[in-house]
């Protein structure tokens, strides 16, 4: 199932327009404020009809201005989870559960109701009413209610803005394997790069109202002329590891295509295989392998391409064995090192440089 998007609307001196194609999985809408992410899924979800265009959600269109067809919202069945939850605080979390049954007529699937239950965590809450629930509870009770309204896709406007980080780093594994087992396509909102890199794994990338690319998450980090887009101080590539140790000084052990990482703990099994986001700011280079240095991931490298900012910096892209890594440092360190398309080196990266939220599942 895909959701395919070719719309164009103009208002208020912003102009919109956007083609892209969203399969299942976590299609992420990434950009500024005011790069156009909302009114992307507010069209999508019918709550705004553009003026030219054409939505097609797996085969059917639900938006095609020179045929004259837009589906209200309600025939869509799209879920749509809001920033601030929006639950009805008069009921309890399994009225708020039950109620996409009762507004629709249908009879409510207990079978799906406890797995959706189950995969949220949710169940101890049932009884409760939402004054009495954390944010990152009101969110993921606000998703198991979307959920339950039998929807085709998901919609979540930056569903993790109002939570501290405390309360993100709670929702993001059940945001994780929301999209490894509902199979779903996921249109998802967001202007942290923390979220993007760890649940996308499509990136639309938008400016001033205009796909500036689109496509697979590990290629769009790992190209370096987006880097300034992600923001320089941020961008970094992905790496997908499996675990295969989890050592007594608590270091995880990570197999990767170019050799090992050793991270800070992770609760994962042996075995499972994770993403990894490193910022090219605390990737360091050495044209040979260091001896004496504290930093203990020390990955064999070549040289793909170099790219010079206006300033004094350049953005090195490496490939170390099937993965790509990107690397900031000073045009005069890239000199000094001889640096070129083609040359050998080592990438240094510190274990504790690698953030717990930079880490997730595959």
């Amino acid at each position: 199932m895909s959701l395919l998007v070719d719309i164009g609307h103009g208002f208020g001196g912003f102009t919109l327009e956007a083609a892209f194609e969203a399969p299942e999985g976590v299609t992420a809408l990434f950009g500024r404020s005011g790069a156009g992410k909302t009114t992307l899924v507010n069209a999508v979800a019918g709550l705004l009809r553009p003026e030219r265009g054409r939505i097609d959600l797996d085969g059917e269109v639900l938006f095609d201005s020179a045929a004259g067809v837009c589906l209200k919202p309600h025939r869509r069945r799209i879920g749509y989870v809001f920033q601030e939850g929006r639950l009805f605080p008069h009921l309890t979390v399994a009225g708020n559960l039950a109620y996409p049954a009762r507004v629709t007529g249908r009879k409510a699937d207990a079978a799906e109701t406890a797995r959706v239950v189950e995969m949220l965590g949710i169940g101890a809450l049932l009884e409760r009413r939402p004054g009495a629930l954390s944010g990152g509870e009101k969110q993921r009770v606000a998703v198991g209610r979307a959920l339950l309204s039998a929807p085709r896709m998901l919609l979540m406007d930056e569903p993790l803005a109002a939570l501290d980080a405390e309360r993100k780093a709670e929702i993001l594994p059940y945001l994780e394997r929301l999209r490894d087992e509902m199979r779903l396509p996921i249109l998802y909102v967001s202007h942290a790069l923390d979220e993007v890199a760890r649940l996308a794994t499509t990136v639309v990338l938008l400016a001033e109202g205009r796909v500036v690319r689109a496509g697979p998450a590990e290629a769009l980090f790992a190209d370096p002329d987006l880097a300034p887009r992600f923001g320089l101080r941020e961008a970094g590539a992905l790496l997908t590891g499996e675990v295969v140790a989890h050592h007594p000084d608590g270091l995880s052990e990570l197999r990767v295509s170019g050799g090992t990482l050793l991270l800070p703990r992770v609760q994962a099994a042996e075995g499972q295989r994770l993403r990894v986001r490193i910022e090219a700011q605390d990737v360091i280079l050495s044209r040979h392998r260091p001896e004496g240095l504290s930093a203990l991931n020390i990955l064999p490298a070549v040289v793909v391409a170099l790219k010079q900012g206006e300033g004094p910096g350049v953005i090195a892209q490496l490939r170390a064995g099937e993965d790509v890594i990107l690397a900031r440092l000073t045009r005069r360190s890239a000199e000094a090192l001889d640096l070129a398309p083609g040359r050998s080196c080592h990438a240094i990266v510190k274990s504790v440089a690698v953030a717990r939220g930079d880490i997730g599942r595959v």
